[in-house]
């Protein structure tokens, strides 16, 4: 059995979503979550869930050993990042080469980046006029956005598209693909 931690920061319907896809699994298993944001919506998912949920700051992310240790000691295998904004420390990275895989609102390498997250992301794709748009899974390094890409999805993005609705869309591919593609990376 895989054992899986999640990353995430806001919401958590990502890693609500990528729990109860494997909630059956006889190879892999959602162990923990992590957050930065003691007010992310992720940590009553993760209550009413069962997982176990770790709340912590940045220095003790950046600056100390205490996250990968507890990764470690917990036995985690695979490091996912749902909705997680920080940058991963490079102590983080090394400790899990090709095991962390984040998803990204847009089709990278565009719209990537620092302060390329959510809305921000939406709202540049509508004020560009792009006639697309999607989500990319990749793996992390030390850079934001930059890892090697894993799998994309696309979709249209209509001139009446609000980026409310480009939101839509891309959460709709994120919950249909990102599970799986999750599977397909750890099984295989």
């Amino acid at each position: 059995m895989k054992k899986v931690a999640i990353f995430a920061s806001g919401s958590g319907s990502n890693a609500e979503r990528i729990t109860s896809y494997f909630t059956d699994s006889q190879l892999i298993s959602v162990d923990l979550f992590l957050s930065n944001n003691p007010q992310a919506g992720v940590i009553e998912r993760g209550r009413r869930l069962g997982i176990p949920t770790v709340l912590f700051d940045k220095k003790t992310f950046a600056k100390t050993d205490k996250i990968v240790d507890l990764l470690k000691n917990q036995h985690i295998d695979y490091v996912i990042l749902a909705g997680f904004l920080w940058l991963i420390p490079e102590n983080l990275v090394k400790a899990y080469p090709d095991k962390i895989i984040n998803i990204h609102p847009a089709l990278l390498p565009k719209y990537g980046g620092k302060g390329m997250w959510g809305h921000f992301v939406h709202e540049a794709v509508v004020a560009n006029k792009e006639k697309e748009s999607g989500i990319t899974i990749h793996f992390v390094n030390e850079r934001y956005d930059e890892g090697k890409v894993i799998f994309q999805a696309k979709f249209d993005v209509l001139p009446s598209d609000s980026p409310d609705d480009v939101a839509h869309k891309v959460q709709l591919l994120e919950h249909k693909y990102f599970p799986e593609i999750i599977e397909k990376l750890i099984v295989n």
